[in-house]
């Protein structure tokens, strides 16, 4: 090879290293707009304002009782840390078992729910049948259904099928939810029918298109549902201090309340139980707060 060559080879090869500094420099030195700043600033206010609370509860939940007490003197940073709020939460309750029954009932609901409205939204995406949009719009109509309203059937019927106090009784009336079904359809309806007509050319059934090529593509999605239905079950706290009268199956938002509420008011116990009770909530929003995104972006709903 000459030395023409050569040179004209390595300038070849240096030239993209080059096109993409300039590209990086030029993307640099470039100045946002103002709507960019003003909208930047305002997410970042609107950030800080989310936050108060959480750091004025953690604050006050290490705080002394009586200075948790002093409305007159409100301040942000202990002036004596004292952990007495989660020390005395602890004494008086079972929290590991409460926090494995949370765990435990989320569990089950949200992996009953992502099966039963899994099965239930690819039908509806991929199958025509008589009174399909009658049936799909009574699951519409079941958003508009508050859940208190269900309590009492709901209650008579746990009871009848001798399933109060268990695991059961505290899931199984947690499990599909209408939203969940229309969310799902939605994501479905926009998958391309041409990767099921290949499969169906393999012979392939309906359930092994479900599982090998729905699924696969719809990780997003199916996390986020999972994560909004588990995210859900941890909070309810009505159905769970309905039919779990004994302690020991009581869920962790039963088992707090129930400690601070028959001890009185103590303003560092409830700010403790507060923190206990969002901890693992939001230690799984920021495992997962990627995936949560991807879904709610796929679906296209805010």
């Amino acid at each position: 090879m000459t030395a023409v060559q050569e040179r004209s080879t390595a300038a070849e090869a240096g030239r993209p290293t080059a096109v993409r500094r300039r590209r990086l420099f030029k993307w640099r030195g470039k100045k946002p707009s103002v709507g960019a700043v003003i909208v930047y600033i305002a997410a970042g206010l609107l950030g800080v304002f989310w936050l108060l609370p959480l750091v004025w509860a953690v604050s006050t939940s290490l705080k002394s009782e009586t200075e948790a007490s002093l409305g007159q003197d409100i301040h942000w940073i202990p002036r004596e840390w004292s952990i007495e709020g989660y020390k005395v939460l602890f004494e008086r309750g079972d929290h590991l078992t409460w926090m494995l029954n949370s765990t435990v009932v989320s569990t089950i609901v949200t992996v009953l729910t992502l099966v039963l409205c899994t099965l239930a939204a690819y039908g509806f995406s991929r199958f025509d049948f008589p009174g399909k949009n009658i049936v799909f719009g009574s699951i519409i109509a079941g958003l508009m259904v508050p859940g208190q309203a269900l309590i009492i059937p709901l209650f008579d019927l746990v009871n009848a099928l001798h399933m109060g106090g268990t695991y059961w009784g505290l899931a199984l009336p947690q499990v599909v939810a209408p939203v969940m079904v229309f969310i799902l359809k939605r994501f479905f309806d926009g998958i391309p029918r041409d990767y099921e007509e290949a499969a169906k050319l393999d012979g392939a059934g309906h359930f092994r298109i479900l599982w090998n090529v729905i699924l696969p593509v719809s990780g997003p999605i199916m996390a986020a549902v999972g994560i909004f239905t588990f995210i859900g079950s941890w909070n309810n706290f009505l159905w769970p201090m309905l039919i779990a009268t004994d302690p020991s199956m009581m869920t962790l938002p039963v088992g707090l309340q129930a400690v601070a509420g028959g001890y009185g008011l103590f303003y560092a116990q409830t700010m403790a139980s507060a923190v206990l009770g969002a901890a693992p909530l939001l230690i799984v929003f920021l495992v997962f707060q990627k995936r949560i995104v991807e879904g709610v972006a796929g679906v296209g709903l805010k």
